[in-house]
């Protein structure tokens, strides 16, 4: 009975937030268009209440459950809590916006939910198994949440081509690990990690196994060459729904990679690193390149995203536990810059300014001072610009590079950082050092709007002049799980 209590309150956030989005759905269905401020209330709190149950945890001892197929550790832990927190903010960038321009409240909220729901259970996915039903609950109502607009001719074909796409890439995906079921009988990573270190394995079905796993894991991160989708589908969606997809899925994409590279393929670390190594200067070298050519705000930051994977991959391709801490702070602190800049795309989209072209951000700064300021941190940060959180996140993986003597790496990766700094300042200069089209004050609608892109600007701040305290959590979950 212990047992079986143990298990269950290692698992209660999980149970509590699907229970609590169950909720949201009948409340939705019942009221319809009387109160549709009551399903975002709702949405709200749900992932409130279920931060508050992952808080509770972090106390608790690392273990393994539901016969080795779930995982409580610091990783889990770290990363349900960004999930949710960035979820919370997701929602309140999006809320005007909704009501605005998709009418779909109910359904973006709850398939917006389940998305989420499948991101709690990859983090803490700890078998094979568990790892492609989290990829898949993630996956498949953002297919459908692509597709919102369903008169938006734009947004049916970028939702049919993720669909199409992400279909292939979760076959790969699934391919790969049906070859290490193969090659071990286990689905539970303990147990493949095991039988891995007792070197009784057909070493070439496994090397097999894991290119396919590497190619489901590169397209769901957007790296080179498995991009094709990014731009398209960051273009077409809603801006809301731009938003979501461009922040907390990958933060549960990374938890997948390093589940996977840094604990069952970590005796295949020279083969993995080869492939990663060609990926991340593909993604860094094409994502910069192509995003300054671009002339819409969303494909610019999509391209941007590419080159940003390309960073992250550096963390990881350095092996050590250093590494893959900067990878995941790194990944944080993308996380957190990509949502505030959509969150103030989708802001400016609610209040009836057109926010797709880069020159519509001209004169930013004489409309609304406070704004302008919010972007031109998300942009700094972003091109790396110390004392902003993305001068620290780039500045932790190349000093992991540079231990491991990957040294031309880290000058290549720096020298194409400096390069798309170009397309960032850019934006910065469209919005203070041109003159507005309209002079007219820009007034953002709704306390929590204000409240949220102020709370992400701060955030962003004190994190690049305190990095250390989120870095060192970060480091240390990292070696507890090795």
């Amino acid at each position: 009975m212990n047992i079986i209590n143990q298990q269950l309150g290692i698992i209660l956030p999980e149970i509590v937030f699907l229970g609590a989005t169950i909720i949201t759905l009948l409340i939705g269905l019942f009221i319809r268009q009387k109160n549709i401020s009551l399903v975002y209330t709702f949405a709200q709190l749900t992932l409130i209440i279920s931060a508050i149950f992952v808080w509770q945890l972090f106390s608790v001892d690392e273990s393994t459950i539901l016969s080795g197929h779930y995982r409580h550790d610091g990783i889990t832990s770290i990363l349900q809590l960004v999930i949710l927190i960035m979820g919370m903010f997701i929602f309140a960038y999006s809320r005007e916006y909704i009501k605005t321009y998709t009418g779909a409240v109910l359904e973006y909220y709850v398939l917006a939910l389940l998305s989420i729901f499948g991101m709690l259970v990859l983090v803490s996915a700890y078998s094979l198994l568990t790892l492609y039903l989290g990829l898949e609950l993630l996956s498949l109502p953002l297919y459908a949440l692509v597709a919102l607009k369903r008169e938006n001719v734009q947004a049916v074909e970028a939702g049919l081509k993720y669909f199409i796409m992400g279909s292939i890439a979760s076959g790969m995906l699934l391919y790969g690990m049906t070859m290490i079921f193969g090659v071990t009988g286990h689905l539970e990573i303990n147990t493949i990690m095991q039988i891995l270190a007792s070197a009784q394995y057909d070493s070439l079905l496994m090397t097999f196994g894991l290119v396919f796993i590497c190619v489901g894991i590169i397209f769901k991160l957007g790296g080179v060459p498995f991009h094709m989708w990014v731009p398209d589908v960051y273009h077409g969606a809603p801006a809301s729904v731009t938003l979501l997809i461009s922040t907390i899925p990958k933060v549960a994409t990374f938890a997948l990679a390093l589940r996977l590279f840094a604990q069952v393929f970590a005796d295949f670390q020279l083969q993995w690193q080869q492939i990663l190594i060609v990926v991340s200067l593909l993604s860094m070298g094409l994502g910069n390149l192509v995003a300054i050519a671009q002339t819409n705000i969303k494909r610019m930051l999509a391209y941007s995203s590419i080159a940003h994977m390309g960073y992250m991959l550096l963390g990881l391709i350095a092996g050590t536990e250093a590494g893959y801490a900067s990878a995941m702070f790194y990944m944080i602190a993308y996380a957190l810059m990509s949502l505030g800049a959509f969150g103030l795309i989708t802001m400016l989209s609610s209040v009836g300014v057109e926010a797709q072209a880069i020159e519509d951000f001209k004169g930013l700064n004489q409309r609304n001072p406070w704004l302008a300021l919010m972007m031109l941190l998300m942009m700094f940060s972003m091109a790396g610009i110390p004392p902003i959180v993305g001068f620290f996140a780039k500045v932790g993986v190349l000093e992991a590079l540079i231990k491991v003597d990957l040294v031309w790496l880290a000058v290549v990766a720096l020298l194409f950082a400096i390069i798309g700094a170009y397309y960032y300042i850019r934006v910065v200069k469209v919005m203070y050092f041109d003159s507005a089209d309209d002079t007219t004050p820009l007034v953002i609608a709704g306390f929590d709007n204000k409240l949220a892109i102020s709370l992400n600007g701060l955030g962003i701040l004190l994190l690049g002049i305190l990095p250390g305290t989120l870095f060192e959590l970060c480091r240390h979950v990292i070696l507890r799980m090795s």
